[in-house]
């Protein structure tokens, strides 16, 4: 049988596999469960891949900078998807109202939008060092 200091290591790394194996389970199902077609036979990951398409020609250099600024504190390694997702819905949003062209004023609004209520404040403090009024988006706040 094991014994000492090797027992401890066994189970340490058993739990940590263990651990890792629960993790990557979690966020491969979540990604799973959005592949799912909903009743119109797409999925939300469709639709956003169809939204950045139809407006991808909309868009100008500092809409996209200011984007890549808005997502800048999300980790590496989920900075993809939060992009994806957050352009889908400023994608969304600029085909429902027509425009001709994807503003600062869009990007502000689908990132509200798209985002959780917790980041909300960050956009706020980043807005505020960017020198942008947040006030016409109190409603969507």
């Amino acid at each position: 049988m094991l014994q000492g200091w090797f027992s401890y290591f066994i189970l340490l790394w058993v739990i940590i596999l263990v651990g890792s194996f629960a993790i990557g389970g979690f966020f491969m199902f979540r990604k799973f469960l959005k592949r799912l077609p909903k009743s119109d036979g797409k999925s939300d990951m469709d639709w956003e891949e169809y939204y950045v398409a139809q407006t991808r020609k909309l868009w100008n250099q500092p809409e996209k900078e200011l984007l890549e600024e808005l997502v800048s504190p999300v980790p590496e390694l989920f900075r993809d998807v939060a992009r994806q997702k957050i352009a889908g819905k400023i994608g969304e949003l600029a085909l429902e109202e027509k425009a001709r062209k994807i503003t600062q004023d869009l990007v502000i609004r689908g990132y509200i939008v798209a985002t959780p209520k917790r980041d909300h404040k960050f956009l706020r403090k980043k807005l505020n060092e960017m020198k942008i009024d947040f006030t016409p988006y109190k409603h969507l706040f």
